[in-house]
């Protein structure tokens, strides 16, 4: 599997989006569970934002790989080229 290819596939417009998506979603729900209280009396520290865009970056990465993983594989042998 082609590096160079498997990351172009990650932000493409046909995994991007999707992956920005699913990290607004997921990120989102994550955010509320785990800072909510913070959010929500607005005392977070600058670690709490660290914490909250890593909490966005992680659903995001996860996806765009899935997703790149999947289509690289539906495409047998000549997507390695």
């Amino acid at each position: 599997m082609s590096k160079l290819r498997f990351v172009s596939l990650m932000f493409s417009k046909q995994v991007f989006p999707r992956a920005i998506k699913v990290a607004l979603l997921v990120g989102t729900l994550l955010a509320l569970i785990n800072h909510g209280d913070k959010i929500l009396s607005i005392s977070l520290t600058n670690q709490d934002y660290i914490k909250l865009a890593l909490t966005y970056f992680v659903p995001y990465a996860v996806s765009s790989w899935s997703a790149a993983s999947a289509i690289m594989s539906n495409k047998g042998p000549s997507a390695e080229s």
